[in-house]
């Protein structure tokens, strides 16, 4: 007697599947249900993948999180489980601007959302720079105009 497969049960193994291929995979291969998933078996995706790299991983742990919003499940990738996996990974350190007492925050931060902080405080930075830069040549350049306006006409008398 062959065992009978719900279409429906197969149909939405088949959705998860192409939602989150990666982690699905994943799953199977440790004898893990890919939903509803926990965020420890989150973070243990990501560190058995670690490998692949954060700009692989990413796209995967979105997955996740979309194959969870669409039925209307708990975000697993939320939690700091994995908010600390994903840091340990992707090694993005707080801006320098940032208030010590406030660097920590940083690292809770989405991976998204830290490269876009970063990449703007290297930007502001980098413009801040520039300006100092300009502003101490410009004095540089005052101060050399008003040193020539002072200096006495050097005369010779007969």
């Amino acid at each position: 007697m062959r065992p009978t497969t719900d279409p429906v049960l197969a149909a939405l193994a088949r959705a998860r599947k192409q939602a989150a291929p990666m982690f699905v995979k994943w799953c199977e291969l440790n004898g893990i249900s890919p939903c509803p998933a926990s965020p420890a078996d989150v973070e243990r995706f990501i560190m058995d993948c670690a490998p692949f790299g954060i700009e692989r991983l990413w796209p995967a742990i979105q997955d996740i999180s979309k194959l969870h919003g669409a039925i209307g499940l708990a975000d697993p990738t939320l939690g700091w489980k994995v908010a600390a996996a994903i840091d340990g990974l992707a090694r993005i350190n707080p801006p320098r601007s940032w208030p010590a007492d406030q660097k920590h925050q940083f690292k809770s931060l989405p991976y998204d959302l830290q490269l876009c902080v970063s990449a703007h405080e290297t930007r502001r930075d980098r413009v801040l720079r520039r300006s100092q830069n300009e502003a101490a040549d410009a004095r540089r350049r005052l101060a050399e105009c008003i040193g020539q306006q002072h200096r006495p006409n050097e005369r010779t008398d007969p």
